[in-house]
């Protein structure tokens, strides 16, 4: 109950950073602003910002220079979302128990809307150089994670993939790719960028890519076991789309049994990363357990 609460609280704190970063209501291009804070403001764990702070703290950060951050990798990360729902992509009418962008705004402003999202993201982080002048070298390797990791070598490479890939079975092999790209690159690029600007040493950076890429895993490997093992009640989804789309997924390669394992591995050797740190963060230790152990 005590972690529900301080999750709820940082959550909400997340909220107010994005908010701060929102763009203004300009007078010709304002349905662009709206758009943005429609998709942006649409809820959700926000879970990329908070594992970012979390890392910060972990490794002694205390200033407000990761804020545009957060809010850049929020933003990343929502574009990317508003991007899939697209009649071209995954087509989905309703993200988040409401409407997504381009159902609301039209397809053409959903399309621009996630590229605005993506440059407003990198103009957000930038504005660290005037915020932190002593702090530039740090914030350029940063952004230069951010750039990485979001880009055709990390997310959009995996997306790629995934897409060229649909409709037929595919090798344990790219499954592995598809899955640390398009949902741990991100992951990655928020637990090294909090170490970065914190300050931390290259081989702490280090470790906590391999920590981000344990938890990216372990929770789209988790997604693949609710889909077979869950409700949709409780999933909140349709249960057994995978199957029916006669898509490749973990337990469809190693099996159930097999891919419960693989979960346990992966979460334990994050959590073991988290823990060698020189500081502790028992809060960051639980959030990693109930995101790969979770129900929905």
């Amino acid at each position: 109950m005590i972690f529900n609460e301080e999750r709820k609280e940082r959550v909400e704190a997340i909220e107010q950073i994005l908010r701060a970063f929102l763009p203004q209501k300009m007078e010709y291009q304002k349905v662009i602003a709206e758009a943005m804070e429609y998709s942006l403001m649409a809820g959700g764990k926000r879970l990329r910002p908070m594992l970012m702070q979390e890392t910060y703290q972990l490794y002694g950060g205390d200033s407000a220079l990761v804020s545009p951050f957060m809010a850049a990798i929020e933003m990343i990360h929502t574009y990317s979302l508003v991007h899939d729902d697209l009649p071209a992509m995954d087509n989905d009418a309703y993200r988040r128990g409401r409407k997504t962008t381009h159902i609301v705004y039209g397809e053409d402003m959903g399309i621009l809307a996630g590229d605005a999202l993506l440059n407003y993201a990198f103009e957000t982080a930038f504005t660290a150089f005037s915020q932190y002048p002593d702090d530039s070298k740090t914030i350029g390797r940063a952004l230069q994670v951010l750039a990485e990791k979001s880009g055709i070598y990390g997310m959009i490479g995996g997306q790629v993939v995934d897409v060229k890939e649909s409709g037929h079975a595919v090798s344990g092999e790219r499954l592995h790719f598809i899955y640390k790209l398009k949902t741990g690159a991100l992951i990655e690029a928020s637990m090294m960028i909090g170490a970065i600007l914190a300050g931390a040493p290259e081989e702490e950076i280090q470790r906590m890519e391999q920590a981000a890429s344990d938890i990216g895993m372990a929770f789209q490997i988790q997604d693949d076991i609710l889909d077979v093992t869950s409700t949709q009640e409780v999933l909140g989804k349709p249960v057994l789309s995978d199957a029916r789309n006669e898509k490749t997924t973990y337990v469809t390669w190693k099996g159930l049994e097999k891919a419960k394992e693989e979960v346990e591995c992966l979460s334990n050797r994050a959590v073991d990363a988290i823990q060698s740190a020189p500081r502790k963060n028992p809060f960051l230790e639980q959030l990693v357990l109930e995101l790969v152990n979770r129900k929905s």
